[in-house]
């Protein structure tokens, strides 16, 4: 499947002499959209193959992964549990648009303390989930692994190859191993870290031999699920200046963050750059709950 590159129209880049093209990955598929479809794409054919009917991931109170991978439960068959971080929410996940969905697509939750998820990719941890819930096809959480990759290899597409610079969020890293395997060696990538910290170029590493990547660390806002009053001003902005709506944990930060350095002329005249939407938009209205608790501005749907 192909997505459609979208050109963004805006004074800055006229100015800067820089040409910026948005690949539309957020409209593949209306609930499992951007690099989750990637990402699941080779991992249902595998649970498939294996003959399994369950399948069992992990995230967090607004994961875009466990919505998506709700709906693909239910699109292609499998029973799905979601080992969800966060035991208080237990009690209150009705309330939560993001766990309302998943459940209303079938999947099973597990809720787990903050310390018992730091320890989930332990053979005792999954051992334990076996034995409560019997065989299934086992997705680390963000959905990376080695299908992942293989998924996330299938956006960049050859007609991309005039590009100069390709740009990517990054969460878990499975998007722009992808990306990168898939690149051109005349091509940079260039990845906007949700997270804090550095730690994510090992996990890259894992999935990728090539070296024209790196990592821009001053645009995560604070961490991930941080988030602004001038994040949430951007955003609504270049949704009415583009169309192109972005969210506020991955979408919305990467594009601050190239519009940014395209200012301070971090990019030479000329230079083609092309921006992988990789979807989430579903997590805009938990977010926007979020911001009203705290008297921001709200994000525009």
């Amino acid at each position: 499947m192909v997505s459609r590159n979208q050109k963004v129209e805006l004074p800055i880049l006229k100015d800067k002499k820089v040409t910026l093209y948005m690949k539309r990955e957020d409209q593949l598929h209306p609930f499992i959209s951007g690099n989750k479809f990637r990402k699941l794409k080779y991992n249902i054919e595998a649970a498939k193959k294996a003959g399994l009917k369950t399948i069992l991931t992990y995230g967090g109170a607004y994961s875009n992964h466990i919505a998506a991978t709700a709906f693909a439960g239910k699109e292609y068959g499998f029973n799905t549990i979601g080992i969800i971080r966060g035991e208080e929410l237990a009690q209150k996940w009705q309330e939560n648009p993001t766990l309302r969905f998943a459940h209303a697509n079938g999947m099973q939750f597990k809720f787990v303390t903050r310390e018992a998820y730091r320890v989930k990719e332990e053979a005792g941890a999954i051992g334990s989930l076996e034995k409560e819930f019997g065989l299934f096809y086992r997705i680390p959480e963000g959905g990376t692994n080695q299908f992942a990759v293989q998924g996330c290899e299938e956006i960049v597409r050859a007609g991309d190859s005039d590009f100069d610079v390709v740009i990517t969020c990054v969460g878990t890293g499975g998007t722009i191993s992808g990306i990168i395997n898939s690149s051109k060696d005349h091509q940079v990538i260039i990845g906007f870290p949700a997270l804090k910290g550095d730690f994510l170029k090992k996990d890259i590493c894992k999935f990728t031999a090539k070296s024209n990547w790196d990592l821009e660390t001053n645009y995560n806002f604070g961490g991930y699920g941080k988030i602004s009053k001038e994040l949430i001003v951007f955003i609504n902005d270049f949704k009415k200046n583009t169309a192109i709506p972005l969210d506020p944990i991955y979408t919305g930060k990467m594009m601050f963050g190239v519009v940014d350095m395209i200012a301070k002329n971090h990019f030479k005249e000329g230079t083609k750059i092309l921006a992988i939407h990789t979807g989430g938009l579903q997590g805009i209205t938990g977010m926007n709950k979020v911001l009203k608790n705290k008297n921001l501005p709200l994000l525009e749907l």
